[in-house]
């Protein structure tokens, strides 16, 4: 009887062991998201903590979501995307034009005038990853979410009343096609990732900047610069491609019913979620300049259309520049239009 009363202690010890081993093996899943932005900015606080609460609640905690913003795991913005690919972090989010020349497809929602909708702009940015994109300059990294933002407006210490006020002013742009916009229209571009321009204005390296309303409060830029110049009309004057890509061993590697978790929480939801909550963040961001006394000036319809046929030259320079990579460029403006169309923009 003893050695029955052992045996049957040592198989519900190794019971136990096993259920433990099979917890472990089913259990939490840590993935560290890096991005450029504060805290209190509102894409980490607003869209990306509530994304990653989202993804935690739906996996019953299985899978955890660590933030590390404002660079704090070192690297500059540019390096972010590189971060993910290379597994150096598990999540990233970015700006697609900070890593030029890896994403030409993807500029065709940055062209000049482009973007009627951020919401419905996001939708069709996301489709065509989605179904087209993910198997070419996407590859390499498994995309979670695409998305643009609200109207990128000017914002400069001397302002800008007209296309002539753009001669010779050295502007801050995001992107290889919004520097691109910003030389054609006569400003003379200077890029860099958003972090870097309180800096630059303090400097006086550029007098003013390129970027939407909603961001301007992450950098208190209503304190930096005194004008604010705004675009009549439907189409926005330029917008930015933002992106938010996981490791593909990662992704990969994770179990079946984590993987579905998060792709019910990304693509589509994700990419319209973001684009909404910035777009509707632009208004509050505008009211802090107003209540700081600065002036905003709103370009009428006679006056943008001066700016829309001088940046043609950047869509003319653009499909030349796809041409030559073996790209439809003017079959994809196409496309895109038909798409941001089609999702209500």
């Amino acid at each position: 009887m003893k050695r029955i009363h052992t045996l049957k202690t040592a198989l519900l010890g190794a019971a136990a062991l096993a259920f433990v081993g099979g917890a472990a093996l089913a259990q939490d899943v840590t993935l560290r998201l890096h991005q450029f932005l504060p805290p209190p900015a509102p894409v980490p606080k607003l869209i990306l903590k509530p994304w990653a609460a989202n993804v935690e609640e739906a996996s019953g905690g299985r899978i955890k979501i660590e933030h590390f913003d404002a660079m704090s795991l070192g690297g500059r913005p540019p390096e972010l995307l590189g971060q993910a690919r290379d597994g150096v972090v598990d999540l990233a989010m970015t700006v697609a034009g900070y890593t030029p020349g890896l994403f030409p497809r993807t500029e065709v929602f940055e062209l000049p005038f482009m973007m009627t909708n951020p919401v419905a702009t996001s939708a069709a940015y996301w489709q065509k990853v989605d179904t087209d994109w993910s198997s070419n300059e996407y590859k390499d990294v498994q995309v979670l979410g695409a998305w643009v933002h609200g109207p990128g407006q000017i914002h400069s210490k001397d302002g800008v009343n007209s296309l002539e006020d753009m001669k010779g002013l050295t502007l801050r742009g995001p992107t290889r096609i919004i520097n691109n916009l910003l030389g054609e229209l006569g400003a003379e571009p200077v890029g860099m990732p958003l972090p870097a321009i309180p800096e630059a204005l303090s400097k006086g390296v550029v007098k003013g900047t390129v970027i939407p309303w909603e961001v301007t409060t992450a950098i208190r830029l209503s304190e930096l610069v005194g004008n604010h110049t705004e675009f009549s009309g439907d189409e926005a004057f330029y917008t930015s491609a933002i992106i938010l890509v996981m490791n593909k061993d990662k992704y990969n590697a994770l179990p079946d019913d984590l993987r579905a978790i998060l792709d019910a929480e990304s693509g589509e939801k994700l990419s319209k979620f973001a684009a909404q909550v910035m777009w509707d963040m632009d208004a509050g961001a505008r009211k802090i300049a107003q209540d700081a006394g600065n002036t905003i000036t709103v370009l009428d319809d006679a006056e943008v259309a001066r700016w829309k046929a001088a940046a043609e030259p950047v869509v003319d320079q653009w499909v030349t520049d796809m041409d030559a990579q073996g790209i439809d460029g003017a079959g994809l403006i196409d496309e895109a239009k038909q798409l941001i169309k089609k999702y209500g923009g």
